[in-house]
């Protein structure tokens, strides 16, 4: 870019960072800590990107997107996916009308623009494949129709990693389609004594106001599309992902007969989104090798398959992620 381009994006960034702050700011009054979660749910509404998040029970993952969704003038659904949910529950269903003699079209709950799939691992195939759909044309089929589901449109599903009985392995075609797969962590000593204090009441104020709007959200994708990046550091993405494949081209001998499958070039795109989402975050008009670094893993460890061989050395696909990150020069 040159510097009247670099100068314009850098003033796209500076009206975006108002209504952003805004939303940290309602999200802060509802949520303690969890920045990082923050700031990556905020990734994903403007990389037009679905997120998964895991974590034990407790530890307020759907709080964050219902208070995400009611700090921006946007429709949001909770969907509690139960072994029982049909297809129709989600997308809707042509109804009969005997007076009319005639189909008519009864949309569902998925037509809104902040979904919430709670326990979506609860869910049979046919429900999931229903979702993967929506997840990537943004559009659903019934009947001989099809519709257009809302922009923006963001699923945020939720898993319980402990809990088994009763729950569906997701299809990797679908976790494939998620841009960021965030593990949830118990917040700190000094953050559960702020929790404590803000919640330990039987009616806690959970109340946030909306302080953007849609438009906002799909403008600050076109600034995304704007952000720069230079050619080593989009090199340094593509062999990223290029080693999860075949690490010992990349004298990774170490990961060697770990990796059953790697990440397949989505990957490669959804890095490349997060970054430059990431560096609109930060109001930088450019993205560097920290940025790549920062959301490497929420990128790839979903779309590694260990080897058993991996699985018996008890070697997850984080640790395989961290040491590609470790091994791979740095531009």
């Amino acid at each position: 870019m040159n510097d009247a381009q670099t100068e314009q994006v850098e003033h796209e960034i500076q009206k975006h960072e108002s209504w952003i702050s805004a939303v940290r700011q309602q999200l802060s009054l509802v949520i303690v800590g969890q920045h990082a979660l923050v700031d990556r749910l905020l990734i994903g509404l403007i990389s037009n990107g679905h997120i998964l998040l895991e974590g034990m029970p407790g530890l307020a993952k759907p709080l964050v997107v219902n208070t995400l969704s009611q700090s921006l003038h946007t429709t949001f659904k909770r969907l509690q996916f139960t072994p029982d949910l049909l297809p129709a529950d989600l997308v809707g269903t042509l109804i009969y009308n005997p007076r009319e003699a005639q189909f008519q079209t009864r949309l569902g709950p998925l037509f809104a623009n902040i979904i919430l799939a709670d326990e979506i691992n609860r869910a049979p195939a046919k429900v999931q494949s229903a979702l993967l759909e929506a997840m990537q044309e943004r559009q659903v089929t019934l009947g001989e129709e099809t519709y257009k589901l809302p922009d923006p449109f963001l699923v945020m599903a939720t898993q319980n990693p402990l809990e088994q009985e009763g729950t569906y392995r997701l299809p990797e075609a679908q976790l494939d389609r998620f841009l960021f797969k965030l593990v949830v962590g118990y917040p700190s000593r000094d953050e559960e004594i702020m929790i404590q204090e803000r919640m330990g009441t039987t009616a806690p104020d959970l109340s946030v106001s909306p302080v953007a709007q849609p438009e906002q959200v799909v403008a600050a994708r076109s600034v995304v599309n704007s952000i720069y990046i230079d050619t080593r550091v989009r090199e340094y993405i593509v062999d990223l992902v290029r080693a999860t494949r075949s690490p010992e081209d990349y004298k990774l001998n170490d990961l060697k007969g770990l990796i059953r499958v790697g990440a397949s070039p989505r990957a490669t795109i959804s890095l490349t989104l997060a970054s430059k989402a990431l560096a609109l975050l930060q109001g930088r008009s450019f993205v560097t090798p920290q940025d790549v670094k920062d959301v490497g893993l929420d990128v790839l460890r979903h779309r590694i398959i260990t080897s058993f061989e991996a699985e018996a050395e008890e070697v997850s696909s984080e640790a395989i992620v961290t040491k590609i990150f470790e091994g791979l020069h740095v531009p």
